[in-house]
């Protein structure tokens, strides 16, 4: 089973909407998808119509007989499997603190499905926390949705630098996301991440009201306007993905 995590020390950046139209367009692929929502806000959750509750709470899943086999939940689109959300995750770093082996108890709660799944993709809270430090551990790359702004590279130097010092590094797959190529200034900051920043992937995900529109659809942009500009751009999105995932 290959996992990824899409993630950003930045918040507002496009994690949630690109976790969900990812793992959508693995699936109706032929991919077995498992997608476990780690932020308690819950948006993937809400844009999937799972009910936010994890059995026991965080405490519990954590714990040492703790399990996701328990609260895997099924989607109304075939071959996506979801972990929701619970608000109690807000409290995920106590609880990892107090295991053994903090940074390693995402990656074992994920073993046991690897024969059942093919694909897990983990959607993160922002920040740069225990959990992250959890995540980084699990998975075999992070996706990480870049903002046209001046200060997005900095955020994806300082990843790099944390990264750097870890045992457990991950590849590292920037893109560009909530793009308006009306704009000169993110037309130019999109070609400077192109050329500086190291693996940028090639598919820019737009600025589109399609996606702004997920929480009142509930569902995927390909779903719901599969001819858009948007659900092109997740469908290339993911083809980068997979091509590097599995050569």
């Amino acid at each position: 089973m290959k996992t990824i995590a899409t993630y950003s020390i930045k918040g507002g950046v496009g994690k949630t909407t690109s976790a969900v139209n990812l793992a959508f367009e693995a699936s109706r692929s032929g991919v077995r998808v498992l997608l476990w929502d780690l932020d308690p806000q819950g948006a993937t959750t809400f844009f999937l119509r799972v009910k936010p509750v994890v059995k026991g709470g965080v405490e519990r899943l954590i714990g040492k007989k703790g399990s996701l086999e328990d609260n895997i939940r099924a989607t109304d689109h075939p071959g996506l499997h979801l972990v929701p959300a619970d608000f109690s995750f807000r409290h995920l770093d106590l609880h990892l603190e107090d295991t053994k082996r903090p940074t390693k108890r995402l990656a074992a709660l994920l073993d046991p499905l690897a024969d059942r799944y093919d694909l897990a993709i983990l959607d993160c809270a922002p920040g740069m926390t225990l959990t992250s430090e959890s995540v980084f551990a699990a998975v075999d790359a992070l996706l990480v949705p870049t903002i046209p702004t001046t200060l997005s590279k900095r955020t994806l130097d300082q990843l790099d630098e944390f990264l750097a010092e870890s045992d457990d590094r991950p590849t590292v797959m920037p893109f560009a996301a909530i793009v308006d190529r009306r704009k000169k200034l993110h037309r130019e900051l999109v070609e400077d991440f192109k050329n500086h920043v190291d693996d940028f992937l090639p598919t820019i995900i737009p600025n589109a009201s399609v996606i702004e529109r997920m929480g009142l659809e509930h569902a995927p942009v390909s779903m719901t306007a599969p001819r858009s500009a948007a659900a092109k751009a997740y469908e290339n999105l993911w083809a980068d993905v997979a091509a590097r995932l599995w050569t």
